[in-house]
């Protein structure tokens, strides 16, 4: 009777499979990372199916442009037959909750997969653990956890929605090499080179909405839209923080108005006279904390409560030291020019950049540092997501 597999080649065989699933995760990953902003209120998703005999990659979808069809069905339709017997890779539990269609576990089953690798769990109360359930249910292995944590940053605007009642959060900061931003005098002043410059597009295409103070359209009257090619149409929703309405109804950023992209005002609960705003932007009335401003926490929830997954607030200093004290800045993408500005400027991070931000409770994240022609991009995480 021949030997069966030694130890040793069953954890060979095992290693292979540990290093094909990590790989296929990170593939699916960066298809999550497509939609992130086009997918409002539902999670930008990643999933790819492969055969683990041959390593070839059969399919890839992600989460289409408003949120359907989902990145399962997206990935099986483009796989066809071929998907009976193979590995579906997800970034997120497929949901399993009835409703009009069959939802993405109902299609994984039907197609005959044999086993289905998640990063993470959904957290949404309709879905958590069903997804998983079904699938187990009829037979196919299911395995949880592969790069859980790049995943849940993907997916970190669903998830804070479903837990805490509002969006993530990002900051964009645009500072001098003196970690200061040029104080405008109605038109931009940029500190930063093209190259920053188009990351900075790439994040606004990858929110859900934009934020800037009363006091940054009053000095750079900014547009708010991403200007990449061919990607105008993935501008975000743009939010004025405006207490007291003090900006004009000819700035830019009220020029493109109706139902998409929309434009809010975010203003105190008190403001009554709203001629100052565009016709065409909608009201926020939002309470005030101590001292005047607004209540970031009322805002974040109202957002989510219309849908917003991620919000990228990009200034100006008021709106991030905010968002920073109120221990609601998810992450802080920094972008440091190779030189001083010249004319008015305000400080912003002074001292050591990590004990500035680690003052928030943000650590830098060194594996996404980097240069944008000849400035430097910095990245801080909340400790937790």
């Amino acid at each position: 009777m021949p030997a069966g597999p030694s130890i040793a080649s069953i954890d060979r065989m095992t290693d292979r499979r540990k290093r094909f699933d990590t790989e296929m995760m990170g593939v699916a990953i960066r298809m999550a990372r497509r939609g992130l902003g086009s997918t409002a209120p539902n999670p930008s998703v990643g999933a790819v199916i492969a055969d683990e005999t041959t390593g070839e990659v059969i399919a890839r979808g992600w989460t289409q442009p408003g949120g359907r069809p989902h990145a399962e069905k997206e990935a099986l339709a483009r796989a066809g037959e071929r998907a009976r017997g193979m590995t579906m890779y997800v970034t997120l539990e497929p949901c399993a909750h009835t409703g009009r269609v069959p939802t993405c576990a109902d299609s994984m089953v039907t197609a005959g997969l044999a086993r289905v690798v998640c990063a993470i769990p959904d957290p949404n109360p309709i879905v958590s653990g069903r997804g998983f359930a079904q699938l187990r249910a009829a037979g196919i292995e299911v395995d949880v956890g592969y790069l859980a944590n790049e995943a849940r940053w993907v997916t970190l605007g669903h998830i804070l929605r479903q837990t805490e009642e509002r969006p993530f959060v990002q900051l964009k900061m645009a500072l001098d090499d003196g970690g200061r931003v040029a104080a405008g005098d109605g038109a931009p002043v940029w500190v930063t080179g093209p190259e920053a410059r188009a990351y900075a597009h790439l994040l606004r295409a990858r929110a859900d909405a934009i934020l800037v103070g009363a006091g940054t359209v009053l000095a750079d009257d900014p547009e708010l839209t991403c200007r990449l090619p061919g990607l105008l149409h993935r501008s975000p929703d743009r939010i004025v923080l405006d207490t007291r309405l003090r900006t004009p109804p000819t700035a830019k950023v009220y020029r493109q108005g109706g139902s998409r992209p929309r434009v809010w005002v975010a203003a105190a609960l008190d403001v009554t006279e709203t001629s100052g705003v565009h016709g065409e932007a909608m009201l926020l009335d939002v309470g005030t904390m101590d001292g005047g401003s607004l209540d970031i926490e009322a805002l974040l929830a109202t957002l989510a409560g219309n849908g917003l997954t991620r919000l990228l607030v990009e200034g100006g200093p008021t709106a991030w030291f905010a968002f920073l004290a109120a221990g609601l800045a998810d992450e802080v993408a920094l972008v440091v020019g190779d030189g001083l500005t010249t004319g008015p400027s305000i400080p912003v991070v002074t001292g050591d950049r990590d004990a500035f931000f680690g003052r928030y409770g943000l650590l830098p994240v060194a594996h996404r540092q980097r240069s944008l022609g000849k400035d430097k991009l910095f990245v801080y995480r909340r400790e937790s997501p």
